[in-house]
């Protein structure tokens, strides 16, 4: 057994050797001629406006979040579905876990049910454009006070 291991060290150390010496000969190769431009976020001549950290609405992320449950959910739902699909097997257990079986993914689905139930009263799969317009600014300020600074700085 201690020989598996062996061939197994060797193939990985062969395959590091391999890396260095691949990138050691590129580096020898390739020109190197740094400039300015080189060292730049990108070539395309395009400055960058503002900065990469966005907000982005958080339904997205919620919408992503719903979604991948409900897909590794399916996948537990595969296995049963072939399964069930094979008279044979079902013929072969005489039906002995069949009830079983199928009151369980009953449950499987009902749970799964509740949780799209939530979710859509909860109104995370609505997607409803945010409002935008400006609300009235209402100050406490008395508008006789700002009519001393305006014309104080004219």
């Amino acid at each position: 057994m201690a020989e598996n291991f062996f061939f197994i060290f060797l193939f990985i150390l062969g395959g590091f050797l391999m890396l260095t010496v691949i990138l050691g000969i590129a580096k020898i190769l390739r020109p190197q001629k740094p400039s300015e431009e080189k060292g730049a976020t990108y070539e395309s001549g395009e400055e960058t406006e503002g900065s990469a950290f966005v907000s982005f609405n958080i339904r997205f992320y919620v919408i992503a979040i719903i979604f991948l449950l409900f897909e590794v959910e399916l996948v537990f739902l595969f296995p049963w579905g072939i399964v069930f699909g094979d008279e044979a097997l079902i013929a072969e257990s005489e039906g002995q876990w069949a009830w079983y079986a199928i009151s369980e993914m009953f449950i499987f689905i009902f749970v799964l049910a509740l949780g799209l139930l939530y979710a859509w009263r909860e109104g995370h799969l609505d997607w409803v454009k945010p409002d935008t317009s400006q609300k009235k600014f209402e100050s406490k300020v008395p508008l006789e006070a700002y009519k001393v600074i305006n014309e104080k700085y004219r």
